[in-house]
């Protein structure tokens, strides 16, 4: 055996192992796309405006007739409580007053003595009725009367008659549920005056 190649195969060194091939790198993909904004959310929808308030109801009978506070008030109440009353004078020019008086003068001669306080109008209208005994009509004892109060302050008819400034209101009687509208009517806020009968004559007077 030779010596010399068995030394050489003992010691010989070993091969070297063969390089790891490098890993492929991996292939590109697309570039990736800007994300999507978020979808913002919808504004919400304008809330509808308010309604306008319903407009208050008017009764044609109380606004004809041009009271006054607190007897307009008094008159609506009346009317919503009993709807089936009848209003039969309110606010009063010197014309209107004339020919109201004259109405229940036809009746009573003395009627204006008898029905009004105010003793210094009270009399100068009387004493026209008395000095004019011809006078028998209501239209020729209103000419007569409104002729006495046309020269008048408004404090002279004020003092005479709550109706010249809208302050009182005069209501037809009924004998149906007669004792209820009364009653009412003795209840309204602002009631100074409730009259049953002027100078004898049945009449429903509300002054305040």
């Amino acid at each position: 055996m030779d010596i010399g190649n068995l030394l050489r195969q003992f010691f010989a060194p070993e091969p070297a192992a063969a390089p790891e091939s490098p890993a492929s790198p991996a292939a590109p993909g697309p570039p990736a796309g800007p994300s999507a904004p978020s979808a913002p959310g919808s504004p919400a929808a304008p809330a509808a405006p308010a309604a306008p308030p319903a407009p208050a109801q008017t009764d044609p009978a109380i606004e004809a007739l041009d009271l006054a506070e607190p007897a307009k008030a008094g008159a609506a109440e009346l009317k919503t409580k009993h709807p089936t009353i009848k209003f039969t004078s309110g606010r009063r020019s010197v014309h209107d007053q004339a020919r109201a008086m004259a109405s229940n003068v036809v009746q009573n001669r003395t009627w204006i003595e008898e029905t009004y306080a105010a003793p210094a109008e009270r009399a100068e209208l009387q004493k026209w009725v008395d000095d004019h005994p011809e006078a028998t009509t209501q239209d020729q004892i209103a000419v007569g009367l409104e002729s006495v109060m046309s020269g008048w302050s408004d404090e002279q008819k004020g003092r005479l008659s709550k109706h010249f400034s809208g302050e009182a209101f005069d209501v037809q009687p009924v004998a149906q549920d007669a004792d209820s509208i009364k009653s009412d009517i003795k209840a309204l806020p602002g009631l100074t005056k409730f009259l049953e009968q002027e100078g004898g004559l049945v009449r429903w007077h509300a002054q305040f």
